[in-house]
């Protein structure tokens, strides 16, 4: 497969392109504007494949991402590039408006064209894959059965409210113009190269330096944590045999609250660490003001995506934690690659 990634210089989208690479033989073209969080440090370890291709260019830009996609000729775009920190969307919201609803509003239309230009044969193949949040359908109270495919969208921030209208546009465009679509909302990923302003490399990397670790109102706010490589597993498995049209929730079955994460990562600190000057580094813990509108609990059920495509997460959250805590100690010059100069932690990562 020929395939078209918006995002690849983020998080979840160089995470998908070293699957890519390292799993298939699919030849990859990356799209990424390269501003916040996305970095050329992030893709420094496949930026040299024989089947990789790079172009720095903002999806808001309907001509450049024409070209590219004429040029390159995918047989499917998978659409990754987003504006994504929730407490960022509550400062500025403008630019989580424009990159999420506008920028994917042109990557259709682009689509659109292309798909119709294309030979019967390769029309019936082509697929536009978005990838989407849990976080469009709202708050769950604790009693209250998991997210599944048909939760009504009830956004409550800047960033989900954007996120939940490019889901209505995406679909929008399946359902007028026949464009073959698919769509997938996840819960929250973790794991290697993601930008030190979430809660887990945030936390990682000030419990390092002793610095206090601040978790929002008393930590009990509910998330379901899902290892990136199991993420991107099962995007894959979307574009080549999901069906058309439809959406699909992508989860971990882990529930866990902000501090028992936090706690957590402290007690593997101490036990990689025992001679740090901070242990326990429990003792950093410092709770802070909550954030406006935090939802209190997001829980995906996944039975859908199971039964139809044989996809369920690999890695347990203590694993992947493990994995995760070694890949960032090992890898603090990454770090401080990607934050230099972009990096203002005021109330980043907290969950």
């Amino acid at each position: 497969m020929r395939l078209l990634v918006t995002g690849g210089a983020g998080f979840i989208g160089s995470n998908l392109i070293r699957y890519l690479l390292n799993e298939t033989n699919a030849e990859v073209f990356n799209v990424d504007k390269l501003s916040f969080p996305g970095s050329v440090w992030t893709m420094q370890d496949f930026k040299d494949s024989p089947r990789y291709s790079f172009a720095q260019i903002d999806i808001c830009e309907a001509s450049a991402i024409r070209q590219v996609v004429n040029d390159f000729a995918p047989d499917a775009i998978v659409h990754l590039a987003a504006e994504s920190h929730v407490d960022r969307s509550i400062d500025s919201p403008s630019a989580f408006i424009h990159s999420n609803i506008v920028g994917t509003y042109t990557l259709l239309e682009v689509a659109r064209e292309y798909w119709r230009s294309l030979p019967l044969d390769r029309r019936h193949m082509f697929r536009f894959h978005h990838t989407s949040t849990d976080e469009v359908f709202g708050s769950l109270e604790p009693s209250d059965p998991p997210f599944s495919e048909t939760t009504p969208y009830a956004p409550h921030s800047p960033y989900s409210a954007s996120k939940a209208s490019a889901d209505h546009v995406v679909r929008a465009w399946h359902h007028t113009y026949g464009l073959p679509v698919t769509i997938s909302n996840c819960s929250n990923n973790y794991g290697p190269y993601q930008f030190p302003e979430k809660l887990i490399p945030l936390m990682i990397l000030a419990a390092l330096k002793g610095k206090p670790l601040p978790v929002y109102g008393t930590g009990q706010n509910l998330r379901d944590w899902l290892y990136v490589e199991d993420h991107v597993r099962a995007l894959y498995l979307i574009v080549r045999k999901g069906k058309t049209g439809a959406s699909y929730n992508i989860g971990g079955g882990c529930e866990k609250t902000n501090i028992e994460v936090v706690n957590m990562l402290c007690d593997l600190l101490d036990e990689l660490f025992p001679n740090a000057r901070n242990v326990p580094h429990r003792n950093l813990i410092e709770f802070v003001t909550d954030r406006p509108g935090h939802d209190l609990r997001y829980a995906m059920s996944t039975e859908m995506i199971r039964k139809a495509l044989n996809w369920q997460p690999e890695e347990s959250f203590p694993t992947g934690l493990r994995k995760t805590v070694r890949w960032y100690t090992e890898n603090l010059a990454w770090c401080e690659r990607v934050t230099s100069g972009s990096y203002h932690g005021e109330r980043l990562g907290l969950g």
